[in-house]
């Protein structure tokens, strides 16, 4: 991702599908506004099938089962990435100061307390913290302090740069011989009965023993032809980069605005704001009534977080699954495997799901348990 939100957030786990979040949905219906926006005026049958799916996922005891499929991933990619960062010394303007949620209604607060008990029983630290905490934790919310209901601590998390990683480690791989084909358009997957034979790309067919099924939200355009039903969308989601230099007020330690869906990163001398879903389909337009709301938000919460009058906006797809868990394993193809549908949390999920699918290929048994992150779940 380009300009995503730059946190490695495994305190994000809860699913988007949950029993709260279906008279929120039906509120925001028709406010342009909304953090959750479904475009239904365009007749998409498979986002029609999806929010069938979502809904069916809104039960409780749905989503304490996806919130531990979720998290399993999550701490384990966290993991993974500070060992890789360990072994390499790769950069990426990362902090590792935690991530704070601030709620403003207290019965969100409270939903969030429990939501978080839920998550410390996985594994996850996640400590609920008074208005004056989330102050002491994050000075630059002291402009806002009134306007809180407490917050929740998760002080394992980290944030950073996620383009910046990616550059980086693209030059590491490289150098153990990788080979990138930049710009080459995929037009699909070759199969020969029970396998893949090749990659048809815009310069040839690529062939290979094995192939990764990564695409994001084109991974069921590429998969359809095959005869492998993905459940995944997009789900857009908007960024604003503003520098900071000159301004006091730009928080160091990452922010969840939970009420608007909004999250806030300290990039080295950049402040990135970003959040809110758009279910719209492959649409990657931007906006300005978008792009000002994520100003106006962010001005509110952080007054003098940076020069909000340089603002680079910013706008990508999200692939999303109606559980919000990964698809990561084996397909009925012999030597085609899934890593996709892993939705505002791919960079959280990246290192952990590379390594399980590197270990899949390579006929080793994964570090951690895969059940129900398949396409069979």
């Amino acid at each position: 991702s380009f300009a995503n939100g730059g946190q490695v957030s495994p305190c994000h786990a809860e699913p988007w599908a949950n029993p709260a979040v279906v008279p929120k949905v039906l509120k925001w219906l028709g406010r342009e506004d909304a953090p959750l926006l479904f475009r239904w005026d365009r007749w998409d049958p498979a986002l029609w099938a999806w929010g069938l799916r979502f809904l069916a996922n809104c039960t409780s005891a749905r989503a304490a089962v996806n919130t531990e499929r979720t998290l399993r991933v999550a701490l384990y990619s966290r993991l993974c990435l500070q060992q890789l960062r360990a072994e390499t010394g790769i950069e990426y303007d990362h902090k590792t100061k935690g991530i704070l949620h601030v709620y403003r209604d207290a019965g969100e607060f409270d939903h969030a307390c429990a939501a978080a008990e839920l998550m410390r029983r996985h594994g996850l630290e996640r400590l609920a913290k008074t208005t004056a905490d989330c102050v002491a934790i994050e000075p630059a919310l002291g402009a806002v302090a009134h306007q809180l209901a407490g917050g929740i601590f998760t002080p394992d998390d980290e944030s950073g740069d996620a383009h910046k990683f990616t550059t980086a480690l693209a030059a590491l791989a490289v150098a153990k011989g990788v080979e990138f084909r930049w710009n080459v358009p995929v037009l699909g997957l070759v199969r020969d009965r029970g396998r893949i034979a090749g990659l048809a790309t815009a310069a040839g067919i690529v062939t290979g023993d094995a192939y990764v099924l990564a695409a994001g939200c084109d991974s069921p355009l590429l998969a359809r032809p095959l005869g492998l039903r993905l459940p995944v969308v997009p789900a857009k989601g908007y960024s604003i980069t503003v520098p900071v230099a000159g301004h006091a007020g730009a928080p160091s330690v990452s922010i969840t605005d939970d009420e608007h869906k909004m999250v806030y990163s300290r990039l080295g001398d950049r402040l990135r704001a970003a959040g809110t879903a758009e279910m719209a389909g492959h649409d990657r337009s931007i906006p300005p009534k978008r792009i000002a709301m994520i100003l106006d938000h962010a001005r509110r919460l952080f007054p003098d977080g940076g020069d909000f009058s340089r603002a680079e906006p910013w706008a990508g797809l999200r692939p999303v699954t109606p559980d919000s868990v990964p698809l990561l394993g084996a397909t009925p193809l012999a030597n085609l495997w899934l890593n996709t549908g892993h939705g505002t949390l791919g960079w959280t999920m990246a290192c952990g799901s590379g390594r399980i699918v590197a270990a899949l290929v390579s006929g080793r048994r994964p570090e951690i348990d895969l059940g129900g992150l398949g396409l069979r779940r």
